[in-house]
């Protein structure tokens, strides 16, 4: 995949992102812990810009072909598991990692995991892909 198929991929999955948190916000009065709810929601519309900042970026980076894939894919998971993660929260109600907006709920032992799970990779994945394109934005393209 070239450069520009990157950057249009990524705006793509911003854009859809951004439209899954507007959605999410509809629905944060029905969740069991409407707080998270909203949480969910602000990941989605900040991750979906963030993912669509990162494709207008993208053909000013300077990485191999490895390095770009390696970026597009940790970008894309960490944001989207960033949404869900929060927003699985918010539908189960979990506390564990989450005990500001989750004061006073708690969720089953399964659900704690799997949140604590998205949550702990979504980070490494963000951290990553952070580094990567600070890295990729080191020098001028050649």
């Amino acid at each position: 995949m070239d450069k520009s198929d990157y950057s249009r991929r990524l705006l793509w999955h911003g854009l859809l992102l951004f439209l899954l948190g507007l959605l999410t916000g509809l629905v944060v009065p029905m969740l069991a812990n409407p707080r998270m709810g909203l949480s969910a929601h602000l990941e989605g519309v900040m991750n979906g810009l963030s993912v669509a900042i990162l494709g207008l970026l993208w053909n000013r980076l300077v990485l191999s072909n490895r390095t770009a894939t390696a970026l597009f894919w940790l970008a894309l998971y960490g944001t989207y598991a960033n949404w869900v993660s929060t927003l699985l929260a918010a539908v189960f109600a979990t506390n564990r990692s989450t005990p500001i907006a989750g004061a006073g709920f708690g969720g089953l032992p399964w659900q704690e995991n799997l949140v604590d799970f998205g949550l702990i990779s979504l980070a490494i994945a963000m951290v990553a892909a952070s580094v990567l394109a600070l890295w990729g934005l080191r020098q001028p393209r050649p």
